[in-house]
This record gives structure tokens, C-alpha cells and sequence, in this order.
């Protein structure tokens, strides 16, 4: 037998069941009937990734309960290599949910019961697929998997692994109420940055990140890290990407939005695409873009990723406006 062929996509993190109400515009004390999907921003990119055709397998555990039977089951259905999903072993921790409330067009307050520690954080370096991780063509994780021990060693024991290869990606998804206060957050992003050649995230990450707001100052704080290129997004002024030869800025794709919380892995999994694609930085964005606005658009995260069909008709349609 030939030797198994390298994953597209690897990402590490955070798994879990959303459970979102189907009664808008008002509070959780008032709704009467909610619906579940799969969940978790690592998982959700792992999603969208192969929505578009790409080799995915995700890193993670769940608890031994009926939640993470449905996160394995459902992943598998939604394109994801399930062989590095793991139950917790023993009485561990149960598999997370999370709730939200939906106010849109811009407030989307989330409800996470994932204490005192999920399974996906209990990830031990020993446990890595470390071949697996090394040789993806892209390697993914976040800033939510160094808040806590052991996934925080787990995750440096992947970049020492990866030896800062190229499209090694760090999401700079900070969650505020996972971490003690910013200052940890900081000093364990500092010392993540110098393992990864891609850092993405919006304008208050990379102040946790940099110390810097502005998008171009926080992209440069970012480049002189060591990174190859910087990706900030910039909310309703679109996203900005930098590397060392270039800059690109592309405006923000109009929808009317349902829930705006998948939107940002939408992007990153259309952003994995893109790279693997080869395509210039400019299209990238731009397909990444429309893939987080159609989300934007829809209720759930995992199961609104759209396929690259979608995304490149919604292209076409822009353009023909």
C-alpha cells in the first residue's frame, strides 16, 4: 500500500454543538424553540475548507457523550476526516455547547458552557498526529487554544513540529472570557507569532496581538514578527492583507445579515482555497469575502459554508450590477 496522501488542510481547536434560537429579536428567556448545529470556530474552517473540495481533517476532542457522537458523525457528513476527533478518556468533561441570542444586524451575544475546561482543550502534546500536522499544505489554529494547559503546550509542540512552514496560520480568534486577562493573552500570542507564517484576525485581536488598531500599523507590527503576510479585517471597511512586496484592500460584500457569527470562518476556510488555488492575494480576499457574507446571511455556521459554486456565482453577480 502507497503512503496515505498529505491533508490540504489540518486545523486544531475548538469543537462543540451551537444551539441557536429560531425566535430573532429577542432574548433567550423568551425563545421557545432552538435548533442544533455543529460548532466551534476550528471546526467551522474545516467546514468551509471542504465545502471547496479540499482534504480536511480536524484535531480535537469531545466527551463520551451523545453531543460528541453527533460533532463526529456530523463533521464526517460535512466532509471532515473524523480519525483525529477523540473522545476524552474516563469521566472527562462533557462536549461543550453554546448558545446565542440573534439581534441582528450586529448583535449576536454568545452563551458558551464550556467549564470548568473542555474536552478541546485537553488536547496533550503527546496525542498529536504530528506527521499529519506537519506535512498539511496548511496547518491551522487559534488563539483560543493557548488559553489553557495542556492544549497550550500541545499547540507549541505542533509549530515546533511544522518548523514555521509556509501557510502555517494562526487565527487570532480572541475570546476574552477564556483567558485571566489580555496580558496572558498577549504574552502567549507574542510567542505564538514566531511559529506561524499567516496571522488573521480583526481590529481587537491585534491589539491583544500587537498593541495596534489601525489596520496598516497593526499588518506591519505583524510582518516584523517574521510572518509572510498579515490579515486584518476591518469590519465594515473590509479586509485589509499585507506582505512584504504588497498591500491589498477589498471592500466588504453587501448582505443582509441573519447572524453574523460564521461569517469570519466562512472566510477562513475560503482563504485556505485560495492559497492552495494559487491565486493572486487580491482574489483570494475577494473570494474569501463573499464566502463570510453569504454566511453572514444564514442562521447556522458549519452547515451555511457555502461551495465554491456559490461563492463564485455571488462574484459574478456583483460584477454584473
Amino acid at each position: 500500500m502507497g503512503e496515505r496522501p498529505a491533508y490540504d488542510l489540518v486545523a486544531m481547536g475548538r469543537t462543540g454543538v451551537d444551539i441557536y434560537p429560531l425566535q430573532h429579536g429577542v432574548g433567550l428567556e423568551e425563545v421557545s424553540t432552538f435548533q442544533k448545529f455543529l460548532g466551534g470556530s476550528a471546526t467551522n474552517v474545516a467546514v468551509a475548507a471542504a465545502r471547496h473540495g479540499r482534504r480536511v481533517s480536524l484535531v480535537t476532542k469531545v466527551g463520551r457523550d451523545p453531543f460528541g457522537r453527533y460533532v463526529r458523525l456530523e463533521a464526517e457528513r460535512l466532509g471532515i476526516d473524523p480519525v483525529h476527533i477523540t473522545e476524552i478518556e474516563g469521566d472527562g468533561p462533557p462536549t461543550p455547547v453554546t448558545f446565542c441570542e440573534v439581534f441582528p444586524p450586529d448583535d449576536f451575544p454568545l452563551y458558551f458552557y464550556r467549564y470548568p475546561a473542555p474536552p478541546d482543550l485537553l488536547i496533550e502534546a503527546s496525542e498529536l498526529p504530528v506527521e499529519d500536522i506537519r506535512d498539511a499544505r496548511v496547518y491551522w489554529s487559534t488563539v483560543t487554544g493557548l488559553s489553557q494547559e495542556p492544549s497550550r503546550s500541545a499547540h507549541f509542540a505542533a509549530w515546533e513540529a511544522r518548523e514555521r512552514q509556509q501557510h502555517t496560520i494562526l487565527d487570532l480568534d480572541y475570546r476574552p472570557m477564556f483567558w485571566a486577562d489580555p496580558a496572558e493573552a498577549r504574552e502567549q500570542v507574542g510567542k505564538a507569532l514566531e511559529h506561524v507564517t499567516i496571522a488573521i484576525g480583526n481590529r481587537e485581536e491585534c491589539e491583544v496581538a500587537v498593541g495596534e488598531t489601525d489596520p496598516h500599523r497593526a499588518a506591519d507590527a505583524l510582518l516584523e514578527r517574521g510572518l509572510e503576510l498579515a490579515v486584518v479585517k476591518q469590519g465594515p471597511k473590509g479586509v485589509l492583507a499585507a506582505t512584504r512586496e504588497e498591500r491589498v484592500e477589498v471592500a466588504p460584500f453587501p448582505v443582509e445579515v441573519v447572524n453574523g457569527l460564521g461569517a469570519g470562518d466562512a472566510f477562513g476556510g475560503a482563504f485556505v482555497h485560495g492559497l492552495l488555488a494559487g491565486w493572486d492575494l487580491r482574489r483570494v480576499l475577494e473570494f474569501a469575502n463573499v464566502a463570510g457574507a453569504i454566511v453572514a446571511g444564514r442562521l447556522e455556521c458549519s452547515t451555511a459554508m457555502p461551495t465554491t459554486d456559490e461563492v463564485e456565482d455571488s462574484l459574478r453577480a456583483a460584477v454584473g450590477q
